[in-house]
């Protein structure tokens, strides 16, 4: 049986970047490797929508979490957390492992954060240097409204905005210059549609003077010698050579079909899937600030999600995400993000109608796929 990874990271990766990953290595201290380094690197500046230099760690996106935290706060530095969700709750758990004190903005799963709490707080408590957010919560499929809460520190120097962008960059328009973000974040298994092992970092000008200040303990994940030696085309430490030639493959594919062409593919694999998904009497989980990189959906009332997402796997060969703590048997996860097409969305929602229909939920049959084909049409 075929097998179909739907899931929101990892992610379905193409074909012409499997191939470009699978010639011969090549040694990452030559300057064969110094010009796909650098190019990588400015490629990823467009994509990141900004002028300043993007780093290349690694890692995966938790290791560009952990480093945002300890290159540009100190020990005993307060920072403000939005947590929505599973991702949310990973900046508390860093901030702990660091010293880093924190106040907690707690966002009922499936919604978003109200900027105006944020600037109550930190209007109120001088103290706070750095508010940390997810753009796209990938655990419920909710959107953060970043460029609203940028407005609240891009013309304060003593707070930094530290965002999570690694389900969001590439899929929809997060922009660090224009909006004024200080620290974003981007992974390879994402929406750059490659396999696991790269995560991406960019600091404003502001960032890194907070980072000369920090005094956290950092060695691997100090992102002053990433950025000198990036500057240099090349990293301080063995690159993973053969992710970034994947890397290279991708930036070519996003420049040559354009970014807005890109957002608009997920945004329409995203209106197909939910609007598929509510014919059938299925609502999506995050409403009013859904996500375009994944649908996250809604079990019927009396069915276990777990059941749908064996049922995926077992009858179909899709693998789909289910839900985690407290969303665990109450929702299923489905990626727009990486090689997923239309004939994938389709089949999905077909699928998840066949496990319905076993499991003896009432709909009508074949409504979900026909929705969704027409809203593909747009593609």
């Amino acid at each position: 049986m075929k097998n179909y990874v739907l899931t929101p990271g990892p992610v379905p990766v193409p074909e012409f970047v499997m191939l470009e990953m699978a010639k011969p290595i090549i040694h990452h201290r030559t300057e064969e490797f110094e010009e796909i380094f650098s190019k990588a690197t400015q490629g990823l500046k467009k994509v990141f929508m900004t002028k300043e230099e993007v780093l290349i760690l690694a890692s995966s996106g938790t290791g560009a979490m952990d480093a945002a935290i300890c290159n540009t706060l100190s020990k005993g530095d307060k920072a403000l957390v939005v947590n929505g969700g599973k991702f949310g709750e990973r900046w508390l758990k860093i901030c702990k492992a660091y010293g880093v004190d924190t106040e907690e903005i707690k966002v009922e799963w499936g919604k978003s954060v109200d900027p105006s709490l944020i600037k109550e707080i930190i209007k109120k408590d001088s103290s706070i240097k750095a508010i940390l957010v997810q753009a796209s919560e990938t655990s419920t499929g909710a959107e953060h409204p970043i460029k609203e809460i940028a407005k609240l520190t891009k013309n304060r120097d003593d707070i930094i905005l530290i965002v999570d962008g690694i389900t969001a960059v590439g899929a929809f328009p997060v922009e660090f210059d224009k909006w004024g973000i200080d620290i974003l974040i981007g992974g390879s298994q994402k929406a750059f549609m490659m396999p696991p092992g790269l995560a991406f970092i960019v600091l404003s000008e502001k960032a890194w003077e907070f980072n000369k200040k920090s005094n956290l303990p950092k060695f691997y994940l100090d992102l002053n010698q990433a950025h000198k030696n990036s500057l240099k085309k090349t990293s301080p430490w063995t690159p993973a050579v053969t992710l970034v030639i994947g890397l290279n493959a991708v930036l070519e594919y996003f420049n040559k079909i354009g970014l807005d062409n890109l957002f608009k593919r997920h945004s329409i694999l995203s209106q197909a899937t939910t609007e598929g998904f509510e014919a059938i009497g299925l609502e999506n989980f995050a409403k009013g600030c859904t996500s375009t990189a994944l649908s996250v959906i809604k079990a019927p009332k009396d069915i276990d999600a777990n059941l749908i997402v064996k049922g995926l796997k077992e009858k179909y060969g899709m693998i789909v995400a289910g839900g985690q703590d407290q969303a665990k048997g109450k929702i299923f996860r489905i990626t727009h993000m990486g090689y997923v097409d239309k004939g994938d969305i389709i089949a999905v929602v077909a699928g998840v109608e066949g496990i319905l229909c076993e499991l003896g939920y009432n709909f009508k049959s074949g409504a979900g796929v026909a929705r969704t084909t027409q809203i593909l049409d747009k593609l």
